[in-house]
């Protein structure tokens, strides 16, 4: 349900913050990371079999559990954004998006008139089911849902400038996987040409009063991309904690 967006507020004042992407189905996941204390929840539903009751559960876990719970759509699509946003979600992440069209749809999409065209509904989770007061909730959800627009293209990196206007982007996340491929070296996230785009795609977000976005496979790298003016860190993801949890203990197993 609609309420405050603490990571909203923490990156505003220039905080950092720390989540993780969340591609399994199981609430109690999302339970374990909240007392881990990650501060956010990227529910992912583009590059997993995720399905939207699947979705709206771990939505309700993250709310039980003082977490943010944002969804990585699986594109740019007016139904895609309102149903994470209707079942709780307070925030989207938009891939490619690659112009300042682009960005103003997904704006539309998210929020309520006058900003935006998103359908209304009053009867739904995140309006608390018809409890809240219809137009408190629609202010209350142009004020605290977040956009988060993907810059991991030739045509985002280029557009970006024009991107960084529309005033309701609150962040541009990097993709350094789809960047590398985009700059012609695919997978080598740590090539220069990658490293040069991320530091330029750093320095106009900045520059521009916006948040920037990236993930992280480890701790050293969070705190590389943090000393690097980079607020909002996606740490690996369950499954990749899982693997290398796994992975760990197997090889101390073989040593032993």
């Amino acid at each position: 349900m609609i309420r405050q967006n603490h990571v909203k507020r923490m990156l505003k004042e220039g905080k950092s913050c720390v989540g993780t992407f969340v591609k399994t189905n199981d609430p109690a996941v999302v339970e374990v990371l909240a007392l881990v204390g990650f501060d956010f929840i990227i529910i992912d539903n583009e590059h997993t079999a995720m399905n939207r009751e699947s979705m709206v559960n771990l939505i309700r876990a993250a709310d039980m559990s003082n977490l943010l719970p944002t969804v990585r759509v699986r594109e740019n699509n007016a139904a895609e954004i309102l149903q994470a946003l209707d079942a709780g979600a307070l925030g989207v992440q938009v891939p490619q998006v690659d112009s300042k069209d682009d960005a103003i749809a997904v704006v539309e999409r998210v929020k309520y008139a006058p900003i935006g065209k998103r359908g209304y509904a009053a009867s739904q989770r995140s309006a608390g089911y018809g409890f809240m007061d219809a137009r408190q909730y629609a202010q209350m959800s142009n004020d605290e849902t977040m956009i988060t627009c993907y810059c991991e293209t030739a045509a985002g990196i280029q557009n970006l400038d024009e991107i960084l206007t529309v005033p309701e982007v609150d962040v541009i996340f990097i993709g350094p996987y789809d960047l590398s491929q985009a700059l012609g070296v695919v997978g080598e996230v740590n090539h220069p040409r990658v490293q040069e785009a991320i530091a330029t795609i750093t320095r106009k977000t900045r520059a521009a009063h916006k948040a920037v976005g990236i993930i992280a496979a480890d701790a050293a790298a969070t705190q590389h991309w943090i000393d690097s003016g980079i607020q909002y860190i996606a740490l690996s993801s369950d499954l990749a904690m899982i693997a290398a949890v796994g992975k760990r203990f197997m090889a101390d197993l073989k040593r032993r």
